[in-house]
């Protein structure tokens, strides 16, 4: 509404001059999980610009990302993990160190989920 009221005006390809301008704002819902604004002409109704409101990544965004992330921090642990244990209970405290706490995992999951 800011950027209206200071810039109520833009310029228009189509039209090929400064015309007035409305932002048509295209709410977040199931089918689109991020909220967008076009500034559309007044004139010739074509959009001038889309403006895309800032979302928070999904960590599947990023496959390749966290399954290094995990590979390395898989190597680190294999380098501390006490060599007397036996094979067993080094994966046991492997895989627990890598999942981290349940109160942890639970505050991941809810913050991975898109806002609706």
């Amino acid at each position: 509404m800011d950027t209206l009221e200071r810039f109520p005006r833009a310029w228009c390809d189509t039209c090929a001059k400064v015309q007035p301008v409305t932002l048509d704002v295209i709410p977040a819902n199931e089918e689109n999980p991020h909220a967008a604004a076009d500034i559309v002409c007044d004139e010739c109704k074509s959009i001038i610009a889309t403006l895309h409101a800032p979302g928070g990544r999904q960590a599947s965004a990023r496959p390749k990302r966290a399954a290094k992330a995990r590979e390395m921090a898989g190597q680190a642990l294999d380098r501390l993990i006490d060599a007397s244990a036996t094979d067993e209970e080094r994966q046991t405290r492997k895989r627990r160190l890598l999942k981290g706490p349940k109160e942890f995992r639970d505050i991941r999951d809810k913050r991975t989920k898109p806002k609706r």
